[in-house]
């Protein structure tokens, strides 16, 4: 039976949220502070982490949050942590990292326990960095929470400092040819939000990418590209598919498709709510405008 929404929380609460995002805006790094961001080839890169949380369909309290450890650059993944999480927090635009980053930091905090030669150098993330309303979105919190790394790979424009989803920003996603194209977001303030990419020469639809904490922009757009086998960086896309088969089993419903079937596993996949978006109907977990 699905459990009750957690309650909208008062002004008092968002107050306070803002003065802690403040707080560690404070502490965000927007440049490189590893030897291998700054390589080419990202010689001496051997770990990325994918985070992600899924949310059970018809239920806004029951999640499951997942960390993965891909090697680089094979991109195969050499450690799983999947978790059902209790929701405290509701979807608030702005704050989604104080819905889901807590049980994340636990994650990481749980492999830095257990297996600490796996660690992530970096972690992807499904969602936005400095790419946000206060400048302080989900992957740069979960970056200077844990002092890793973070990059931020949104799958929609989050529409701040008077970027638009209009025909010009269109037109210039038409433009974008082969995989590791790429324009700048830049905001009404004159600042350099993010990088439009195209990460895979089949896809239509580009990611959004940004600083989350200790990488530069153009390192953290060279490392998207680096990890995408598909539309999705590896890590992230396989943090979501370990995610959504762990509720699968939990919840005793029908396992994923056969071997071979990966890529369209998540058109397949019922009772799972899909995160926003995937090139699925849009459910409980996160509305159109998350990843901030």
């Amino acid at each position: 039976m699905a459990r009750e929404a957690v309650a909208w929380p008062p002004e008092e609460t968002l107050s306070l949220w803002k003065r802690e995002q403040a707080r560690l805006k404070a502490l965000v790094v927007d440049r490189d502070t590893e030897a291998w961001q700054r390589d080419a080839a990202f010689s001496g890169l051997q770990r990325v982490g994918g985070v992600d949380v899924s949310f059970v369909k018809g239920d806004s309290v029951s999640a499951c949050a997942s960390l993965v450890v891909l090697s680089y650059p094979e991109l195969e993944v050499v450690y799983e942590d999947c978790c059902m999480v209790s929701l405290t927090a509701p979807y608030v635009s702005g704050f989604l990292a104080f819905r889901e980053v807590p049980f994340l930091v636990d994650a990481v905090r749980r492999l830095q326990e257990k297996e600490p030669r796996l660690v992530p150098q970096v972690l992807l993330v499904d969602g936005n960095g400095v790419l946000h309303h206060r400048g302080f979105g989900v992957a740069c919190h979960l970056g200077v929470l844990t002092d890793l790394p973070c990059v931020g790979v949104a799958k929609k424009l989050l529409q701040v400092d008077g970027l638009e989803n209009d025909a010009q920003h269109k037109e210039k996603i038409r433009l974008l040819r082969a995989g590791g194209d790429s324009f700048p977001l830049i905001g009404g303030s004159g600042t350099v939000l993010g990088m439009v990419l195209k990460s895979h020469k089949h896809s239509s639809k580009p990611l959004y990418v940004s600083v989350g904490h200790k990488i530069s922009l153009e390192a953290a757009v060279r490392l998207t590209r680096g990890c995408c086998r598909f539309r999705i960086p590896e890590p992230v896309r396989q943090a979501d598919i370990r995610s959504r088969d762990y509720i699968r089993r939990t919840l005793g419903v029908p396992g994923p498709p056969a071997p071979g079937q990966e890529r369209s596993q998540k058109v397949q996949r019922p009772k799972v709510c899909p995160q926003e978006g995937s090139e699925e109907p849009e459910g409980e977990g996160r509305p159109p405008e998350a990843h901030s």
